[in-house]
């Protein structure tokens, strides 16, 4: 979907067409292609144009909008004019016409899981020499760079440099979900000194009604063994000219202690580093709520031998074929397919639901499912790192690095927001007693509880916290949502289009009714029918071909076959063309009479769907099929209707079962006979009305799928592509995980909103008392980091949605 309607671009909604080049094209002239990711609107088209094409050396620019890419023809001895000129106006392009000399490194940074560090680091890497592009994870700690091939060194010394080691992750353990760094223990011993020490400068200042020599003392060995990490990331910040909530702290401590009040200065600095670590351990359980379904699979199975023995192998060194034994109440170490024995299997960690699924030969069975009653053996489809599992959980910690629309807006508010409180102080500071004759000691004291106030630390963690809780809850129901933007945008849904095979109904329909017609045999009739449907995916040439073969029909040999889209198939047998389709087909092929219409209508009407098999001669039989609805389906639509939702069935089917099947099941409208295209014109008429999302099996709805809001990909286990493609894969045919997702959505909208409006209302409280002469620094450091522990905490009940 293009995002130009939400830049406000001003575009037109039609087709892009493009301009001719500008220039001829000459025979010495060469071509660059870019792939720019900010280039989708004649805005950015025009933009670009007029930088580039009077440049000297460019011949011509061809734009490709809805791939985002741009052809530059030129005589140029070296791009790097074009590039620069691009990047001049803050176009982000990438050389894709020639293998790069560029490599990405994922890094493994443990002490980076704060936006304060990620503005640390990004400032001191984004203007390096070699270093193209930055992409952080702060919720797995990890930083992916794209750089040249000599720069990897460099950008390692410049990490040490900020007080970051980083680790070199191989691509093995980039694409493991194991590979999350480990949560370095706390040491508690210089924490717990610096609070007592605290305490104690705290009760002889108060035993001496003032300062005395003890407290200095005791306030200093609170402030360094408690602080100490603090002063060194606060020093490290101001080298690099970066005001984060280390360096601000660190000047509010250092000042309060140079105007004499020690023991407050200690108990600011146990504080903030209390809370820090409490913090910490609460993004902790965050970030590895998901990664305790990991847990549960199994690090040993039983494994065949060569020579016909089994026993017991790790799961990581099993290989893709090996033959693998479970016995009852075992839970699956890898991905497989049963080969012999029965079983019920407990799918939650897959699907959500704990009701047991049976199972055998022939059925998936996935890594971390518990084998409830009988033993099976299986064969292994998928190596541990890339079982369906390790998948999601990959996806998930993908999408919780991704930053949600609320995310952006706090980070660019915070990224304000400090400066201007800070330039605030130094005025609180210097102005009164500069012009109002006011005493230096309190206002210089006013300007340092502003500092600790300055520090945006509640309101940035506010929403990654609560995004990353949601993505958890989610995925324990079995929905897999591909990044904060769709879990933000589900409790904006307005309509809701669902294909009706596979989505609504079970998706196995059988054959009930064969009619020949003419003068056709049965027989012939059958066997042509069945060897076409043979051929085919389809799920009603699926039930022709399975009746066909409990009957005992003979298959005839099919050439030229061929399917099509929105239609049926085709396929020559014995010399003649055949045609097995829908209505659609038929009257393409003219072989529509009014008596084959009325018996058509009558089959439809039962809610059954009729293919007919053609030839040049004419119509020969008629093949009826039905599908039942799914008890979730008809539960899940009301639950939709509920949370004011409409409903939409898209279908190839006929208009008559369309119909039919939509009053079942309770759907507001529905259209049949649409092919793919038409699904996607009915997904953009309901865009106008609110934001819409898809559901459907990603194939024949791709477009439709693409073009919605949100795109719903069911019963993704076992399926790479839709894991990979859809923004939300449910991970088993049960509807009614949209409305649980739609409520998820819901309640991580106010928590966020919570959260921002906690976070500031304590901010602007303390602005007024602190104008007020009333806030004291300890009571300011108390309620900063008060509020980041509530939002923690906030955003942390989502996990148990």
């Amino acid at each position: 979907m293009s995002e130009c309607a939400s830049k406000g671009c001003g575009c037109s909604a039609g087709p892009i067409t493009q301009p001719p080049a500008q220039a001829p094209q000459t025979t010495e002239s060469a071509q660059a292609v870019y792939r720019i990711e900010n280039m989708d609107c004649p805005t950015e088209e025009a933009l670009i144009r007029s930088k580039l094409a009077g440049l000297a050396g460019v011949a011509g620019l061809e734009f490709n909008l809805m791939q985002r890419t741009l052809a530059v023809r030129h005589e140029l001895p070296s791009l790097s004019p074009v590039e620069q000129a691009l990047a001049a106006i803050g176009m982000q392009a990438v050389r894709m016409d020639q293998a790069s000399t560029e490599k990405t490194t994922k890094l493994s940074i443990a002490k980076m899981d704060c936006p304060t560090e990620e503005a640390l680091i990004r400032k001191k890497l984004g203007t390096m020499a070699g270093v193209a592009d930055l992409d952080f994870n702060l919720m797995q700690r990890t930083l992916s760079v794209r750089h040249a091939d000599h720069v990897l060194p460099d950008v390692l010394v410049a990490l040490q440099t900020l007080g970051f080691e980083a680790q070199v992750m191989d691509t093995a353990e980039a694409a493991s979900p194991s590979a999350s760094p480990v949560t370095t223990p706390t040491n508690w011993w210089p924490l717990g000194i610096s609070l007592l020490t605290a305490l104690a400068a705290e009760a002889v200042y108060w035993l001496h009604n003032g300062n005395h020599w003890s407290v200095v003392v005791l306030a200093l060995v609170s402030v360094f063994t408690g602080g100490l990490s603090t002063y060194k990331k606060g020093w490290i910040a101001l080298k690099n000219l970066n005001l984060n909530m280390n360096a601000l702290m660190s000047i509010a401590v250092t000042g309060a202690m140079l105007i004499g009040h020690w023991p407050e200065a200690a108990m600011v600095m146990v504080l903030f580093a209390l809370a820090e670590v409490i913090e910490a351990k609460s993004l902790d359980r965050a970030r590895n709520a998901i990664r305790g379904l990991l847990d549960m699979t199994p690090e040993q199975a039983t494994v065949q031998q060569a020579d016909g023995t089994w026993r017991e192998v790790s799961a990581k060194q099993i290989a893709i074929g090996s033959r693998v034994r479970v016995k009852p109440g075992e839970r699956i170490a890898l991905d497989g397919e049963v080969l012999e024995g029965r079983s019920t299997v407990n799918q939650a960690p897959i699907t959500g639901e704990s009701l047991p699924v049976e199972k055998s030969p022939g059925d998936p069975v996935f890594a971390g499912t518990i084998n409830e009653s009988g033993s099976f053996e299986y064969r292994v489809t998928a190596v541990a790192s890339n079982s369906t599992l390790a998948r999601i959980i990959h996806a998930v910690e993908a999408a919780q690095g991704s930053r949600a629309p609320t995310q952006r807006f706090v980070d660019q508010f915070a990224r304000w927001y400090t400066p201007i409180v800070f330039g605030v102080a130094i005025a609180v500071a210097l102005l009164p007693p500069l012009f109002m004759g006011a005493a230096w000691l309190d206002w210089i004291y006013r300007a340092l509880v502003l500092l600790v106030v300055a520090c945006p630390c509640a309101l940035v963690i506010s929403t990654p916290v609560s995004i990353v809780s949601g993505l958890a809850a989610a995925a324990r129901h079995g929905i897999l949502i591909k990044g904060g933007v769709y879990l933000e945008e589900g409790r904006k849904l307005r309509w809701l289009a669902l294909d009706k095979t596979g989505t609504i109904t079970h998706g196995k329909p059988a054959q009930t009714d064969f009619v020949t017609w003419g003068n056709a045999l049965a027989s012939d009739s059958r066997s042509i029918a069945a060897s076409l449907a043979d051929r085919s995916d389809h799920p009603v040439s699926k039930a022709v071909a399975q009746a066909a073969q409990t009957d005992g029909v003979a298959l005839l040999d099919v050439a030229e076959f061929n399917a099509l889209p929105g239609r049926g198939v085709q396929g020559q047998i014995n010399g003649e063309t055949y045609h097995l389709g829908n209505q659609r087909m038929l009257e393409e092929l003219g072989q529509r009479t009014p008596e084959l219409e009325q018996r058509i209508a009558a089959l439809e009407t039962m809610g059954k769907t009729v293919v007919m098999l053609v030839s040049a001669k004419g119509v020969h039989a008629l093949f009826a099929v039905a599908d039942t609805i799914k008890e979730s389906s008809r539960s899940a639509i009301a639950e939709l209707h509920a949370l004011g939702i409409n409903t939409m069935m898209l279908t190839g089917d006929n208009p008559h079962t369309a119909q039919a099947i939509a009053a079942q099941a309770g759907i507001d409208r529905a259209q049949g006979n649409l092919l793919p295209d038409d699904k996607l014109r009915e997904v953009e008429l309901l865009a106008i009305k609110g934001k819409v999302g898809m559901v459907g099996d990603g194939i024949n709805d791709a477009p439709a799928l693409a073009r919605a809001d949100i795109g719903f990909a069911m019963g993704a286990a076992g399926t790479d592509t839709a894991i990979e493609t859809a923004d939300v894969a449910l991970m088993d045919d049960n509807l009614g995980k949209i409305p649980t997702f739609v409520r998820l959505s819901r309640a991580t909208a106010q928590v966020l909103m919570q959260n921002i409006v906690l976070a500031l209302g304590i901010k602007a409280v303390f602005l007024v008392l602190t104008f007020t002469g009333q806030a004291t620094m300890w009571m300011a450091v108390f309620a900063d980091m008060g509020a980041s522990l509530l939002v923690v905490g906030n955003g942390l009940r989502l996990l148990r949605k």
